[in-house]
């Protein structure tokens, strides 16, 4: 923990007393993506709240663009209380919590409505609260949203149009078995290696949210993209737990009440980026190609069952689709 010195005056009864030493708490976010991203857009309204909430007994410091290293690393430095917070895609966290896979199955949610309430329910609150037997306090589900393939080359209409393609995708044991089933060779890699690994020709092509490609600036390497939604992406907002329980219990709602704001504006951020990056990548000279899906929902589904039976989730699975 980061604290700084800082001196208030307190005015009593119109006579302006002596200065007394006070210590604001400072909380360091760390994220990936940039500032004008939705995890950027999140932290920003992360700090407000809580500095607001708290009449600045906390200052925020924001860490974006990997500053402090990719998602994998920051989540250790959470477990280990070096880092404060974080916002993360929950790639990443299934190493360590493997509860957080189950939202990572290809073709599980039907829509964005699907998903929130899924998110919203008991069951995104029962992994949230799992979190902390791994020093994660997770406080609210963000978003990322649905995952498009964006490459150079051949279009990728159907899944036979993967087969040899080398495709960053997180280090994530679903989602390399994923793209597995689909034929590709999924290349795990952190996010902050993309875009030169990109440039190099070191992989073909790469997986997210297709606002990423205009926040990232992918349009710069990349010159196609596919609409698979092969996969939703939450995002996690999350805390070291020997930070949270360091806190009163009255800071810990301050925080908590922080975190689901920042979970809101999340949302509506990506909705926002997600409706203006379309124009945008054809603007810059990406083309986009909407497929057809059914054919890479039947390309996955041994893959999906097999995995959800041996990690435990086919119940909770059904159940998740039965709340569509």
């Amino acid at each position: 923990m980061n604290n700084y010195k800082l001196f208030k005056y307190i005015a009593l009864g119109g006579l302006l007393m002596a200065p007394v030493l006070s210590s604001a708490k400072t909380i360091n976010i760390a994220f990936t993506q940039t500032l004008d991203s939705q995890h950027g857009e999140a932290a920003k309204a992360f700090k407000q709240k809580l500095e607001t909430l708290s009449n600045h007994e906390f200052n925020v410091v924001l860490k974006p663009a990997g500053a402090l290293g990719g998602e994998r690393e920051v989540v250790e430095s959470l477990q280990l209380g070096i880092i404060e917070m974080t916002i993360s895609s929950t790639g990443p966290l299934g190493n360590f919590d493997k509860d957080v896979y189950l939202f990572d199955f290809p073709y599980v949610f039907e829509n964005y409505q699907h998903a929130h309430k899924v998110l919203d329910s008991h069951i995104g609150q029962e992994i949230l609260d799992g979190m902390s037997r791994y020093q994660i306090k997770g406080l609210a589900w963000g978003e990322n949203g649905f995952r498009q393939i964006t490459y150079n080359g051949k279009p990728i209409l159907k899944p036979g149009d993967l087969k040899g393609r080398k495709i960053r995708t997180m280090e994530n044991k679903v989602h390399i078995a994923t793209f597995k089933a689909l034929g590709a060779s999924p290349v795990p890699m952190s996010w902050t290696e993309v875009f030169t690994a990109l440039q190099q020709g070191t992989i073909d092509g790469q997986e997210n949210p297709i606002n990423l490609a205009v926040t990232s600036k992918l349009y710069e390497v990349q010159k196609e993209a596919s609409l698979t939604q092969h996969l939703y992406s939450p995002a996690v907002i999350a805390m070291s737990q020997s930070y949270w329980d360091g806190l009163s219990g009255q800071e810990q709602k301050w925080v908590e009440t922080s975190a689901h704001k920042a979970a809101i504006v999340m949302r509506q951020t990506r909705a926002k980026l997600e409706s203006e990056a379309f124009d945008q990548l054809k603007k810059r000279g990406m083309t986009i190609d909407k497929v057809d899906i059914h054919p890479f929902i039947t390309a996955t589904e041994p893959m999906r069952e097999k995995l959800a039976k041996q990690m435990g989730f086919t119940k909770r699975l059904a159940e998740i689709k039965s709340m569509q």
